[in-house]
């Protein structure tokens, strides 16, 4: 860590821990998201813009921010759910978008965390439901996902949620890193590599349409693979996280088929150590007026973050919601 980072750091951590001081001088908030050519960066920026309002801004009345005042918020590119959840834990993050099932193992210190809970994590909404995107070259199929041994497969960057959701899946069909030629990339990074016929197949979960597979399909187009029912049953037993989803025909160029996947929640997460009037002010601003219309008008994916399926879930996830949030929907008769 250079010494610049380590005072940016002390400086924010002094401005969120000022608890009601946050409203009077400025509060920088730093949400993790994902690559850039996913869905949680563009989806990210837009959540950041609706809850700021820096010093000095317009009243929202006036045309200006309708965010929490003096708060800064900043999207900032990650490897995605594992990253930011150990970045919300340990105060590197403020808040950070993460896959739900990963941010219940890390939560509880289970799976691959074992004995290693993360117990900092709070959730202030479900958003919306990350479709696992199996990308393959034009004109290629696969009958399973045992079709895979041998294979030069993408299986997405250390520290992303897809990874570790993936590993579990294939091992179910008998492949793993011994039987097949894997690559941790990114998003954007597996896409050139599926276009420049380095990779056979490649992973990713993220809200559709996802930017780069919107290009690679344009241009040298691909195919997505359609799980069967019972695979989609059997991933959902070892992972009950994901269940059945449905890319539909025609969200990419030449894709003109339904896509049965699986499907997991992502969540906006941030820290049990931020304020209880922080994080309700976070939440207000996330619901109203301005934050929905720029959700509305951003990633396609923002349509469907909504307050009414903001708790979708959660209480299921065994991981807490943060007071603040809590405050929230209370008050607006979205929780009992």
């Amino acid at each position: 860590m250079t010494k610049m980072t380590k005072i940016m750091g002390a400086l924010l951590a002094t401005s969120l821990m000022a608890g009601t001081a946050f409203a009077q001088s400025p509060t920088f908030f730093r949400i993790g998201t994902g690559g850039a050519g996913g869905t949680y960066f563009p989806i990210g920026g837009t959540i950041a813009n609706g809850i700021s309002s820096p010093p000095g801004s317009r009243a929202c009345d006036e045309g200006g921010q309708c965010g929490v005042p003096g708060l800064i918020a900043i999207a900032q590119s990650t490897t995605a759910s594992v990253f930011n959840n150990a970045a919300v834990q340990n105060g590197e993050l403020e808040a950070g978008l993460a896959a739900a099932d990963v941010t219940r193992s890390m939560y509880l210190g289970e799976g691959k965390f074992d004995g290693k809970p993360h117990p900092k994590l709070r959730i202030v909404a479900n958003l919306f439901p990350e479709d696992l995107h199996l990308v393959m070259p034009k004109g290629s199929k696969i009958s399973d996902l045992g079709d895979l041994v041998e294979k030069r497969v993408g299986i997405a960057q250390a520290g992303s949620g897809t990874q570790v959701a993936v590993l579990q899946m294939l091992d179910a069909w008998g492949v793993n890193r011994d039987n097949m030629n894997e690559a941790e990339l990114n998003n954007s990074q597996s896409a050139e590599r599926l276009a420049d016929g380095q990779l056979d197949a490649y992973f990713y979960a993220a809200g559709w349409p996802v930017a780069a597979m919107v290009q690679l399909a344009s241009t040298k187009g691909m195919e997505l693979h359609s799980f069967e029912q019972a695979d989609l049953e059997k991933i959902n037993e070892i992972i009950p996280a994901y269940i059945p989803s449905k890319i539909p025909a025609g969200v990419y160029e030449g894709v003109d088929y339904d896509v049965l996947t699986p499907a997991v929640s992502a969540m906006l997460v941030v820290s049990s150590d931020l304020s209880e009037e922080l994080v309700y002010g976070i939440t207000k601003a996330m619901w109203n007026d301005n934050t929905r219309k720029l959700l509305d008008n951003g990633h396609a994916k923002g349509k469907q973050i909504t307050a009414d399926t903001a708790l979708d879930g959660v209480e299921a996830l065994g991981v807490p919601l943060h007071p603040g949030a809590e405050k929230f929907y209370r008050e607006v008769g979205l929780l009992k």
